[in-house]
Parts: structure tokens; sequence; C-alpha cells
């Protein structure tokens, strides 16, 4: 027998880009589209509120955010602010979710007529005329500040994120410069060279260092714009044969700094230092990736 295909949860109407999931909300949020390409296909993100329903997580949309003839590439999440990557620029979306009770004279016996879902817990009406207690949500997307933040011949803003209490929001793209902005006004506080070509990803970590990986095969630790200490590829990494193997994720930890190849090796360094404590060959990884 073959594999059982698990339920689909959601399935997007555009070409899907980007993720975030809000645990405290139970927000799943999703993001892409068509680009400004006349091909009829919208650009949109999606607001979905995820539920456990009889033990089975199901999504169901919530609202549906048209962003035009931009597709949204990438995305970060702090609180109820989305910092979306569309094409050069960074669009700052702020999202509000509002339950609200109202009271509605229940419809006579046998009536077709359905209204907003009903409460949890609320007892159903005993007789025509009386009065239930239903929920309704209302949400609402509202763009703030958007800037340019990508500059090269094709630009593109490739990735995005916030700082640990939100106050700035760093992006990378193509250009291989790092710039680093306020919030929510978007104010720019720092710009420097990174990376010769694009940059895959970027982190702040907790002590205000950043960490950026790029295609040109190193991965570097940032004290604003000093270079604190840097892992390249052909030196550091594992050695393939002649595979152009990259640094391809970072991600927020603060003390040891973990490595994983398409080749299934694994190697941990010291975050401050990137002295090499543990390699190990195994079979289990498939992306490579940087934590800091």
């Amino acid at each position: 027998m073959g594999r059982r295909r698990a339920p689909e949860l959601y399935r997007a109407p555009f070409p899907l880009y980007a993720l975030q999931v809000d645990p405290s909300a139970g927000l799943l949020i999703a993001a892409g589209g068509g680009g400004a390409a006349k091909t009829g296909i919208k650009n949109g993100v999606h607001f979905l509120q995820l539920e456990q329903i009889n033990g089975r997580l199901s999504a169901s949309l919530l609202h549906s955010h048209d962003t035009e003839t931009r597709a949204t590439m990438n995305l970060a999440l702090a609180g109820n602010i989305l910092a979306a990557g569309q094409d050069a620029h960074c669009q700052l979306l702020r999202f509000q979710i509002h339950q609200q009770k109202s009271k509605n004279k229940a419809g006579k016996a046998g009536s077709k007529e359905q209204g907003p879902r009903q409460r949890k817990g609320a007892a159903p009406a005993e007789k025509s005329g009386a009065e239930t207690h239903q929920e309704e949500i209302e949400f609402s997307v509202e763009n703030l500040q958007a800037v340019q933040t990508d500059f090269s011949t094709d630009p593109l803003q490739k990735v995005v994120c916030f700082n640990h209490d939100s106050t700035l929001l760093a992006t990378g793209g193509t250009d291989g410069y790092v710039r680093v902005w306020k919030v929510p006004t978007l104010e720019k506080v720092l710009e420097f060279k990174a990376h010769e070509g694009e940059i895959e990803d970027l982190a702040l970590g907790p002590d205000g260092k950043l960490v950026t990986v790029g295609w040109d095969l190193k991965a570097s630790v940032w004290q604003k714009d000093q270079l604190v200490t840097q892992l390249h590829w052909q030196e550091n990494g594992p050695t393939f044969s002649n595979t152009p193997y990259r640094y391809q994720a970072c991600s927020e930890s603060g003390t040891f700094l973990g490595l994983g190849t398409v080749t299934g090796s694994v190697a941990i360094y010291i975050a401050f230092s990137l002295q090499g404590v543990f390699l190990y060959g195994c079979c289990c990884c498939c992306v490579s990736g940087l934590s800091l």
C-alpha cells in the first residue's frame, strides 16, 4: 500500500512564497501571488484561523488582503505588525482582530436563514423571538510605511527580520547590502555591504549582533557594520568534489552555531569565536543552515 496522503489544510489561490504562524492568536498567515504579470493570478496575503475540530487541525479564511500588482516573497511577524517583502520594497502591515457579540432575534421555527456562527456554549433559543448572543469577527488590515530596500539592477528584497523587541527591522536582497530600519517609521539607521552578490538569509541576535549568509559562500557575524568573525565554505565547510555548496539559512539562538549540509554532515561552533566543537557525518539533513 502507498503512503496515505495527509489531509489538505489550505490551498492558496496563488503561488505561495511566505508563511508565518502566530501561535498565541492561532493565526496562519500565507502570502504570494503572480506578481505584476497580467496572468490573472492575484497577489495577496491570507489570514487563516487555526482550530482543532474533532481532534483534527482545521484552517478557515478570516481575511484576504489584496496587494495589487505586488507579490509578497518574504514575511516577518512582530505582534500584529507584518513586514512584507514585495519586489524591491518592504511594506509594513498592521492587522486588527475584533470579536463582537451581537444580539439577534431568533427566527421562526424551520427558518432556513443562517446568521454568524453562534458562540460556543451558548444555549439554543427555546422559543420564537428569543434573543441569542452571536459572535462576529471583524478583521482589518492597514498599510503603514513602505520603503525601497534593494537597489541592484534587478532589485529584490530576499529576506527580512525583526530584532528581539521589534524596534528594528533588518533587510537583505540581491545587491548584497544589509539595511536596518526603525519600526514603524522605517527610518534607516544602518547600511553596509555584507556580501558580494545576493544575501540568502540574516538574523538579529539577542545581543545586537547580526549574522548573514550569502551567495559568495560566506557566513558572517557583525556588530553593527563591523565584521566580528566569518566562515567561508571552501575553507571551513566539508570538502566535496567541485560542487559549489553554500550556507543557505540562519536563525537566532545566541550561544552556538549549528551547520547542516545537503550531504548530511553536522558541525557545531561557538557563536562568538566560530571555534569548532563538534563534527558528525549523518544522512538526515537536507538543507544547509546556520544558527546564531
